[in-house]
């Protein structure tokens, strides 16, 4: 059975406003929280099952930055965006460094407001259930391996393009595991703020550090008796990577300001749709780290190498979407299959279920046709004589191609690094590796104001 649509905790003191918001995200599918007030808000994250905040900031009493700082002590890993006037942007671009994970000006439009969401909170269905459809020969072979798996306590490397079911597989795993009756624990490395990352894996006493007000069970702690999947595990920092490496052989942990271990009985996923093998060439992944991971590796194939996989998901999602939609009795047309059968999904099976809901949506009767899909065309190939006449790229053209453009983002974006990495799709920590080997390399000057 799917696990519930993750919890949005809206914190607005206009009646009006709070009401318009709550309607754009259910309308668009997702499970809403409301609060008047941050009073309210804390008491409503007490109560659990809130997987994301987002907050205005001018309100009675508890304002929205001090809100965040309160919940940050007590939920560090949760995203926690900020809704601002125009006016008061710097100080919502400040609270970014406090933890925020991003903010909307007002006034901003429902896409505006679901496209931010969306960021930060996986698609609705895609990683919420443990099961795994399998009708291909590679996901067959993968299937029987991870069935083999299971049972034993082996520490799993799972590897892939991004959307390609990672934690669907995560979750297969744990699901046919003797520690099936414990918690399943993910947490996404990449979202959390780098200075929080230690606190949030390993946890943290009351006053171990400035704004620990209370104390926090790290995720490990709360994967005791069960399994603790380490998604994105290649954003993780350095220092941490150190004692992360340190919590896995030892098989304990130790919370910032404790005075002494505690021993876990924890079952550790990881995940990545990096080259894990290069970042450790590279020096950006510990090697002891890497190879502690990867005990066993599961590659996923993307889902352009499974195509016989993509009907039979595509009819799962037009079940698992019929209650967001509000109907249900759908139907692909064959031409509407061929089409699908035919894309190359780049995004993988997490854009399959982007592009079933949105036809759905569209599809004026049950019956999803091509139009519905709205799937990109592909390109005209050039004629083969104009093909030949363009000159190759070499590796250093395509170095500095890059370049050009990441410096060229970033200077438009008037240096901010937060802001290039979003657009250009990559980690504020990849950008600033590219940036120091630039600097390294004398292609940057050290006062150019980058």
């Amino acid at each position: 059975m799917p696990e519930r649509r993750p919890n949005i905790l809206v914190v607005e003191d206009d009646a009006a406003l709070r009401e318009a918001l709550a309607d754009t995200l259910e309308l668009a599918g997702h499970a809403v929280v409301v609060a008047p007030d941050g009073e309210a808000a804390l008491a409503a994250l007490a109560r659990g099952n809130v997987d994301m905040v987002l907050s205005d900031v001018q309100m009675p009493g508890l304002d929205g930055h001090e809100l965040l700082r309160r919940v940050k002590a007590l939920r560090p890993g949760i995203p926690f965006i900020l809704m601002t006037a125009y006016g008061q942007i710097e100080r919502a671009v400040e609270a970014m460094k406090d933890g925020a994970a991003d903010y909307l000006a007002k006034p901003f439009e429902p896409d505006r407001l679901l496209a931010v969401v969306a960021r930060y909170l996986p698609a609705p269905g895609l990683a919420g259930s443990a099961e795994l459809i399998a009708e291909d020969d590679r996901m067959r072979a993968l299937l029987a391996i991870a069935d083999r798996v299971a049972g034993t306590d082996a520490t799993v490397l799972l590897t892939g393009e991004s959307g390609v079911g990672k934690e669907v597989v995560a979750r297969y795993l744990h699901e046919h595991s003797a520690r099936r009756s414990g918690p399943f624990v993910a947490v996404n490395c990449a979202a959390i703020p780098e200075n929080l990352v230690e606190s949030t894996l390993f946890g943290h006493e009351k006053g171990a550090f400035t704004g620990a007000a209370s104390a926090y069970t790290g995720k490990f702690e709360q994967a005791q008796g069960g399994t603790l999947l380490l998604d994105e595990v290649s954003e993780i920092p350095l220092h941490v990577q150190a004692k992360l490496l340190r919590v896995l052989q030892e098989k304990a942990v130790e919370r910032l300001g404790a005075r002494s271990p505690t021993p876990l009985d924890v079952r550790v996923l990881a995940a990545s749709n990096r080259d894990l093998a290069a970042w450790v060439r590279e020096g950006r992944f510990r090697e002891d780290l890497y190879y502690r991971l990867n005990v066993f590796p599961i590659d996923i194939p993307p889902l352009r190498a499974r195509r016989d996989d993509i009907l039979p998901l595509a009819r799962h999602f037009l079940r698992l979407h019929a209650g967001l939609v509000g109907r249900d009795g759908f139907s692909l047309s064959a031409a509407a299959g061929t089409e699908l059968s035919n894309h190359d999904w780049p995004g993988n099976i997490r854009e399959l279920s982007n592009v079933v809901q949105r036809a759905m949506i569209l599809a004026a009767g049950s019956r999803i046709d091509p139009e519905h899909l709205m799937l990109p065309r592909r390109p005209q190939a050039a004629p083969v004589a104009e093909r030949d006449a363009e000159p190759e790229a070499r590796p250093g053209q395509i170095k500095d191609m890059e370049k050009t453009m990441i410096l060229d983002t970033l200077r438009r974006l008037q240096g901010s690094r937060k802001r290039t990495a979003e657009a250009l799709g990559i980690s504020e920590r990849t950008l600033r590796y590219k940036l120091q080997k630039y600097r390294e390399d004398g292609e940057l000057e050290e006062d150019c104001g980058l």
